[in-house]
């Protein structure tokens, strides 16, 4: 018996470690890998080996370190040897490690020892050498402060948990056989842990009364003291224990019991004194005294002279109270004293509890001979697996199946929305809340003005450059008409009439595209405006405000629909409850699984796999029963849910509010409708009218390159027609007017008659246009452009729409509201005389920006120059 350092005035016991022999376990361990596995396997184990070596090594030489060194050898060494036991099967069987044999002495009877065969002893051994090392922790510690009290009730909790682990995993197992001892039996293992709580407990008593608790805490806290050591007195007194251990260490516990239990009736008796219960207060006073009195004629002998201090200060304390008490009771109370034996028991309130160690000594994240599988534990492990798997797929498809039974026959009562409804809480179906969301995120029906706005501004630009062009060509045949009339017969080059023609045509093809389109616009616009009122609906923020509300009946006639409703959302909230359960239970299958490892078991096994594995899986029974009551319970709810809700429908109407639920659903789908319809058509309208403005402006260069070379050539003749005037022309006789034009689609090509020299475009000064295709109009094309044949807005007159029938740009023999792309390919690769549509791209939006004296052959096939669709000067979308 070990006594504290501590200058306190009781003293406490502390348990020395088991002693044990030097044990060469490398070898045999070693030979068994090469023998069962190879010799590569060895190597490969090599360092756990010798770690567990050296681990053994460190235990033979016994408590040299500190506690917490000393605790944590012990853990490591117990974890090693759980990797042991479930992969090198140790036994006198001469298929097992049959040359290990763990010999350990009795912590208590030194001369006693035992000498097994079995892991188990070892693993018994560590384990009460764990608990022992936690108990000399807390006497180690000095409780005259309040931190050093809290330090050692906390080692003695764990010495407490430590002999709890051994005395239910480990104790029956290293008892087995004729070599044993008894310190590790489960009598003894549970004696010590009582011990241990004893002296926590009392350890909590110290510190509640230096913090000046009241009387009747301290009696209670006092009275689970005297509890634990009663009953740690009750285990050595078993025939089993007895003669174990020294009588000082059975004096000290029976007194330590005695002590606290007049403690407990010393600090029970002021509270009573406080209440002016004298007469039970003289009945505890007698109660505590005769124990300790009973206590020091039996047990004197042996015990620490600081503890029988102890209890003679206590007695003291009592026989002066209880003095008072009967003085005070004798001249002014005159009550009648109760019998010990009709008082009730004291109160108690337990502050401690045995440490659990299941986590501190948990092998399974120990990654110590993790390769070394045998292959029949393998197998077996597979198949149990297996059986696992069954239960837990078995089981997890009931749970899906309940979920999703409980959901469609809620869906079929129209729940909970028709409770929602009721609040002023209805929903729109998922998706069409989302096509709402999508239409409000792009500005609603609210933002089509705008856009319309758009239109309008994008066909007057056009429409100024078809005016703007025009003009230019209109200017340039003024001139030629005027030199015409001037000179007569001299005036020899084509009329611009005769040149111009295919660009008046595509001129004229442009502008009648765009009254086609304008006549798209306007109906556009007035479809805006007829279905507003449609589309205002889509304008509600939230969306779910245009929902009709489940309202209450006007008149009741027994005002029960309150109580209805609350019982309908009491059973909805107890379905969800079922809920619930499925998903812990569910959650609980799958972690049951991952910490199902037999396979330590599997490895140590010597019977039939089958009775292990009937035995292992019986450990789902419980939860699939609760599996099956959970199903059955949701099944009876659900009876009650549909009875409760036929009430609720008679009482509120639900089936009118239904339908009226469904008109806004199918309201709500007609305006999106619309307004995608409508949005479609303004946005193909944006397109064309971009993708026309480029085409515009490709057209207007071309006529400006015309009308540029036209000029050169004018100045050139008017200087030779005044040669000729003068009779200073000389005439090469090549043909008349010194000039030869080119057929229609072919590039101009201007002689002088008195030089060889051509005038090219390309040579002209601050020209950047070389000389191609481009000046000169080319063959009309035979595709019309921006229409499909016969174009819409020449052969056909626009014929009234049917009411909501069509599109409001549907142009008859048209099926888009502006002028649709053709498909044909054009008679000359190059005409730039091609239709402007959204999406087409000919070779003239092709051709490429060229530098003067560079003409690609057509098609063109160099990267276009102007923008794509949407990005132009003008319009960003």
């Amino acid at each position: 018996m070990a006594t504290s350092t501590a200058s306190t005035t009781n003293i406490m016991l502390a348990i020395f470690e088991k002693k044990t022999n030097s044990l060469d376990i490398y070898r045999p361990l070693r030979n068994f890998i090469v023998i069962n596995y190879s010799e590569r396997e060895a190597q490969n184990l090599e360092d756990d080996l010798q770690t567990l070596k050296e681990l053994r090594s460190d235990i033979e030489r016994g408590p040299s370190d500190s506690f917490p060194a000393r605790r944590d050898l012990l853990q490591s060494y117990f974890k090693a040897l759980c990797a042991v036991e479930s992969r090198f099967p140790i036994s006198p069987d001469k298929d097992h490690i049959n040359t290990v044999s763990f010999t350990w002495f009795d912590a208590f009877k030194n001369k006693q020892k035992a000498s097994q065969q079995n892991i188990h002893l070892e693993k018994a051994a560590v384990l009460f050498n764990l608990g022992a090392v936690h108990s000399q922790m807390g006497l180690s510690f000095d409780r005259s402060s309040a931190e050093g009290r809290r330090q050692a009730s906390h080692s003695f909790i764990a010495a407490a948990g430590a002999f709890a682990f051994l005395r239910d995993n480990v104790a029956m197992k290293a008892s087995v056989g004729s070599s044993t001892t008894v310190d590790v039996s489960v009598e003894c293992a549970g004696m010590l842990e009582r011990l241990m709580l004893a002296q926590a407990q009392e350890c909590v008593y110290e510190n509640t009364i230096a913090k000046g608790s009241s009387p009747g805490v301290c009696a209670k806290i006092s009275r689970q003291v005297g509890l634990y050591y009663e009953e740690a007195l009750g285990a050595l007194n078993n025939a089993f224990l007895n003669q174990h251990f020294d009588k000082a260490w059975i004096a000290h516990v029976q007194l330590k019991a005695a002590l606290f239990y007049a403690e407990a009736c010393y600090r029970y008796s002021l509270e009573l004194h406080e209440k002016e219960e004298i007469a039970e207060e003289i009945a505890r006073l007698k109660c505590g005294v005769n124990a300790l009195s009973e206590a020091k004629k039996s047990s004197s002998k042996g015990a620490a002279q600081q503890l029988l201090d102890a209890i003679t200060k206590l007695e003291a304390n009592l026989n002066r109270n209880l003095e008072r008490a009967v003085k005070e009771n004798d001249r002014v109370y005159l009550m009648r004293v109760p019998p010990a034996s009709s008082l009730p028991p004291l109160p108690t309130f337990s502050m401690v509890k045995p440490m659990p160690m299941n986590e501190v000594l948990d092998a399974s994240k120990d990654k110590m001979f993790a390769s070394l599988v045998p292959d029949s534990s393998a197998k077996a492990l597979s198949r149990y697996t297996e059986m696992v798997d069954d239960v837990i797929r078995t089981q997890a498809e009931k749970l899906q199946q309940g979920s999703e039974l409980a959901r469609v026959r809620l869906k079929e009562m129209d729940l909970p929305d028709s409770i929602l409804a009721l609040e002023g809480n209805s929903n729109l179906p998922l998706a069409l809340k989302e096509d709402v969301e999508a239409v409000q995120i792009c500005g609603g029906p609210a933002a089509l003005e705008g856009e319309l706005q758009q239109l309008k501004d994008l066909r007057r630009v056009n429409q100024e450059l078809l005016v703007q062009t025009e003009e230019l060509l209109q200017k340039e045949a003024t001139e030629d008409a005027q030199f015409r009339t001037q000179f007569g017969t001299r005036w020899t080059r084509p009329q611009s009439s005769t040149l111009t023609k295919n660009l008046l045509d595509r001129l004229n093809r442009f502008a009648a595209n765009l009254k086609q389109a304008a006549e798209s616009d306007a109906r556009i616009e007035r479809s805006v405006r007829e279905h507003s009122a449609l589309m205002s609906i889509l304008d509600r923020r939230p969306i779910e405000s245009a929902l009709p509300t489940l309202a209450r009946p006007i008149m009741s006639l027994d005002a029960t629909e309150d109580a209805i409703v609350g019982a309908l959302k009491q059973s909805l909230r107890q379905l969800e409850t079922l809920g619930t359960e499925r998903a812990s239970l569910e959650d609980m299958l799958k972690e049951m699984k991952r910490k199902d490892d037999i396979l330590p078991k599997l490895m140590t096994s010597t019977g039939s796999y089958e009775d292990l594995f009937r035995k292992e899986i019986s450990k789902y029974d419980h939860i699939c029963q609760e599996i099956a009551q959970n199903l059955v319970a949701q099944e009876q709810l659900l009876m009650q849910i549909q009875a409760q809700n036929d009430q609720f429908a008679a009482i509120f109407n639900l089936e009118d509010y239904k339908a009226s639920r469904e008109r806004s659903y199918k309201q709500i789908e007609a305006a999106i409708a619309k307004f995608q319809e409508i949005k479609e058509n303004i946005n193909e309208g944006l397109k064309f009218y971009v993708t026309l403005q480029d085409a515009i402006n490709i057209v207007k260069q071309q006529c400006s390159d015309f009308v540029m070379t036209r000029n050169i050539q004018c100045r050139e003749m008017i200087d030779d027609v005044q040669r000729q005037i003068s009779g200073l022309s000389f005439q090469d006789g090549k043909s008349s007017g010194g000039y030869t034009y080119p057929s229609v689609g072919q590039p101009h090509q201007v002689q002088r008659s008195n030089s060889s020299q051509t005038a090219e475009p390309g040579n002209v000064p601050n020209s950047s246009h070389p000389q191609t295709q481009t000046y000169q109009p080319l063959q009309q094309s035979t595709m019309p452009a921006y229409s499909h044949a016969p174009p819409p807005y020449v052969s056909q007159q626009p014929t009234p729409m049917p009411q909501q029938s069509a599109p409001p740009y549907h142009m008859p023999g048209s099926g888009h509201p502006y002028p649709p792309p053709q498909h044909q390919q054009p008679a000359v690769s190059h005409d730039y005389g091609q239709p402007a549509y959204p999406g087409w791209r000919g070779p003239y939006y092709n051709a490429p920006a060229q530098q003067p004296g560079s003409v690609p052959r057509p098609p063109y096939t160099v990267q276009s120059p102007y923008p794509p669709p949407h990005q132009s000067g003008y319009y960003r979308q």
